[in-house]
């Protein structure tokens, strides 16, 4: 039904059929197909991208946005049916500038809610950062060292980088 409409609509407005792509599986990040319409779109080859539906073509808001601006930079349309969206038209390049302004504020969301997960986590001691793995092993650096052992050695028999060591030692 999606393909018959979409084809019908591109009949009433002219538009040649260049490539058509049917992607199935709802959750893939890789989006080959996508991705093959894309490069299409950057080779000139197509002048218009028509969906059924937005959520068709971006899996976010983000996503959506970031691929409309591409599409838009290369002088690619992008039409979808459903929403009535028709970045072909003044009208729909409004539109999509509300769109970038609402994945800003979708974006600007997610950083606070992220700065206030760490700055809570902090709070309950969670330490942030690369392990500690040769600071853990200081007391057997040391204890090596006036042994006698050479950094290089000491490094490789506790199987950590020599800079440590000679971090640890200095």
């Amino acid at each position: 039904m999606q393909i018959r409409t979409m084809r019908e609509y591109a009949t009433k407005r002219d538009w040649e059929i260049a490539v058509q792509i049917k992607e199935v599986g709802s959750g893939a990040v890789e989006r080959e197909l996508r991705e093959k319409l894309m490069a299409a779109a950057r080779r000139r080859e197509i002048d218009v991208v028509l969906v059924w539906r937005l959520d068709r073509w971006g899996r976010s808001l983000a996503d959506l946005v970031l691929t409309l601006k591409e599409l838009a930079e290369l002088g690619v349309g992008f039409v979808s049916l459903t929403e009535a969206l028709d970045l072909t038209t003044p009208t729909g390049r409004a539109m999509a500038g509300l769109l970038s302004v609402f994945a800003e504020f979708e974006r600007e969301i997610l950083r606070e809610r992220i700065r206030a997960g760490i700055a809570e986590a902090r709070l309950k001691g969670t330490r942030f950062g690369r392990p500690l793995t040769a600071a853990k092993k200081a007391g057997q650096i040391r204890k090596l060292y006036r042994a006698g052992f050479s950094k290089a050695e000491i490094a490789r028999r506790l199987d950590i980088g020599r800079t440590s060591v000679r971090r640890i030692l200095g």
